[in-house]
């Protein structure tokens, strides 16, 4: 199953906070369901960020594996999404969080076998 790779609080946001919009620097044709791939980077100031706009967030991340899974229904350049501050948004449907899954990450969409059932 193709698997994306986004960074900490990110993530987590995608999953457990509404954020609706993945934001990116180019378009993606990909379209439907794949797995989140929490990677081994956090980014601290947008996790001070988040704290700062009241967001609970957890003491501590999970990160170098897959976390959840999601559905890409578009790719925009616009979007009224709070979350959308990219050049390109892939917007996102029916985010749900996994059990944690130890895989390395990789640039772009990558495949790894994990079933969902």
């Amino acid at each position: 199953m193709l698997a994306l790779s986004i960074r900490q609080p990110w993530a987590y946001a995608i999953l457990h906070l509404g954020k609706d919009i993945e934001n990116r620097d180019r378009r993606f044709k990909y379209r439907g369901k794949f797995l989140i791939h929490a990677s081994k980077t956090i980014e601290w100031h947008d996790v001070e960020y988040l704290r700062r706009k009241c967001f609970k967030l957890p003491d501590k991340f999970l990160v170098g594996g897959i976390v959840g899974t999601a559905e890409i229904i578009d790719c925009v350049d616009k979007s009224n999404s709070e979350w959308f501050v990219g050049d390109y948004g892939l917007v996102l449907k029916n985010a749900t969080a996994l059990p944690f899954y130890p895989v390395r990450g990789m640039p772009g969409f990558f495949n790894v076998e994990y079933d969902l059932e």
